[in-house]
């Protein structure tokens, strides 16, 4: 069968009434959870692991999907309405945005950031539909040493891409893989840092580790923060729709973004917000109306949004076929995947193709409910802008403690929650990113698995990690993803300080 049957076969899943319920709740809390500024899809998938511990596999994951992609969509209102990105890849839609906006243009920004998406959406998982067959035949030649070097390409990434020091990023990892030894040995069934505690011998539990650090610190850090001042919302003004002009200026951004961002979201280390400041620069290269940019240009706000919401479904494509996550979100879903006893992989779609393919059907699915939402609902969007950041994050607190109990009622797992919870808004307090932390304790029980597995195969030669032509590359890609960024800020610094240097003289 080819990747078009699987997907109508995908489809025929995801249009169960069941998961089409569960598909509209989840764009649905996307698209609040984008809207409200300081709060992610990562967030929100985080507060819902424990809640959907019980539930239906196929549906939570769907949830998540639509979670993920109407966070991508709700970002841009309030990015356009109240100048305030919820996330990096949302900055640039509120440079040419809210200048729209201050000029009366909501109507048209907003309108073309939600059709850009939902075009750039549906390219983007056709493209996530046809791809990924390809790269799971490649994948399914993987022994340990290949999946052992896949696993500290994803180490590095994830290192690099978040935070603005590597250092801090390979510290953040270190001690997600510290957290990773706790627990019984999956070979030798030895128990390892478990300080004589039983509820530690079944290691540490991932979903409570991943809504402390997200939901639990980042509520502790918005209210550790003494600036309360309130944000002055803009107010749409005139028709939310695009005149004749408005279109003819944004189907060409639409194209180009989506074919700028899903490749750089597939990549490890791309991020969407790559892909959007990438397809920026493209559209004022390009545009006839140089002037308006910085003032207000459609182009600036209908590029970098198709490339946002496309980055989504590019980020899935490592995801799903070799098990690596590119983004924060995507780390959480990994361990969504892990929750119900699945690894993302190629193995995944030989095993649970019916899973697999209606998660990336659903996706289509997502992005027409999201239209439907988004425009003829803005005014209730806006209203959401109003909650007390008080009543919010007090809210979440709430919301993650009944999970955490609903999912495991211990006391010993709420005091986790306290102790992890702490640690993200110390971390978050000295820069230190959150997503290596839960990438290492996801993935580091399967990397020392793989590693150990290939030493056992070849005798204890470590050599045997470079044998391998596939390996190799995938080492050197990492090697190069960690030392590249290292060289090109020390270049940076040095002309910078030569630049000041000749200030001086």
């Amino acid at each position: 069968m080819g990747a078009f049957d699987f997907l109508l076969q995908g489809l025929a899943t995801a249009a169960e009434p069941m998961m089409l319920l569960y598909a509209l709740i989840g764009v649905t809390l996307g698209t609040a959870v984008g809207v409200l500024p300081g709060i992610g899809p990562a967030l929100t998938v985080a507060l819902l692991l424990p809640v959907t511990y019980r539930l239906d596999a196929a549906g939570s994951l769907i949830m998540f999907a639509g979670i993920y992609y109407g966070g991508m969509y709700g970002g841009s209102t309030t990015s356009i309405l109240l100048n305030t990105p919820g996330e990096s890849a949302s900055i640039i839609t509120a440079l040419e945005g809210n200048k729209m906006a201050r000029k009366g243009r909501g109507g048209p920004a907003l309108a073309t950031a939600a059709i850009g998406s939902f075009i750039a959406g549906l390219i983007a998982t056709l493209l996530l539909a046809f791809l990924a067959p390809s790269i799971v035949k490649v994948a399914l030649v993987f022994g340990p040493r290949e999946y052992f070097a896949l696993m500290v390409l994803a180490f590095v990434t994830v290192s690099a891409a978040f935070g603005d020091s590597a250092l801090r990023g390979l510290t953040s990892l270190f001690l997600g893989l510290a957290l990773a030894c706790v627990g019984i040995d999956q070979l030798t069934g030895q128990a390892r840092l478990s300080f004589g505690v039983p509820e530690l011998l079944d290691g540490i539990e991932v979903t409570t580790m991943a809504v402390a650090m997200f939901a639990v610190g980042e509520a502790l850090f918005i209210a550790g923060q003494r600036n309360h001042q309130e944000d002055e919302v803009t107010a749409v003004k005139g028709s939310v729709w695009m005149s004749r002009r408005d279109w003819a200026r944004s189907w060409k951004p639409w194209l180009r973004g989506t074919f700028i961002g899903f490749p750089i979201g597939a990549m490890p280390a791309g991020g969407a917000e790559i892909g959007t400041f990438l397809s920026y620069a493209t559209e004022k290269k390009l545009t006839k109306h140089p002037e308006e940019f910085g003032n207000g240009a459609i182009e600036g706000v209908a590029g970098p949004e198709a490339a946002n919401n496309a980055s989504a479904a590019g980020t899935l494509v490592p995801l799903l076929t070799l098990g690596l996550p590119t983004s924060a979100t995507a780390a959480i879903m990994l361990a969504g995947f892990q929750q119900f006893g699945l690894q993302p992989g190629p193995l995944l779609f030989a095993t649970n193709p019916t899973l697999v393919w209606g998660l990336i059907a659903s996706l289509l699915i997502a992005n027409a409910m999201l239209l439907v939402l988004n425009l003829p609902m803005i005014g209730l969007w806006v209203k959401l802008l109003t909650v007390p950041k008080p009543w919010l994050y007090a809210g979440i607190l709430l919301f993650a403690t009944l999970g955490t109990i609903g999912a495991n009622p211990s006391s010993f797992e709420l005091g986790m929650l306290l102790g992890f919870g702490v640690l993200g808004y110390v971390m978050r307090l000295f820069g230190y990113p959150i997503a290596p932390i839960v990438v290492g304790l996801i993935l580091g029980p399967m990397a020392e698995q793989q590693l150990r597995r290939a030493l056992a195969i070849s005798q204890g030669d470590w050599t045997t990690l470079v044998h391998s032509p596939i390996a190799a590359v995938l080492l050197g890609i990492a090697a190069l993803a960690l030392i590249v960024p290292l060289i090109l800020r020390a270049r940076g610094k040095g002309q910078v300080l030569s630049q000041l240097a000749g200030d001086e003289d």
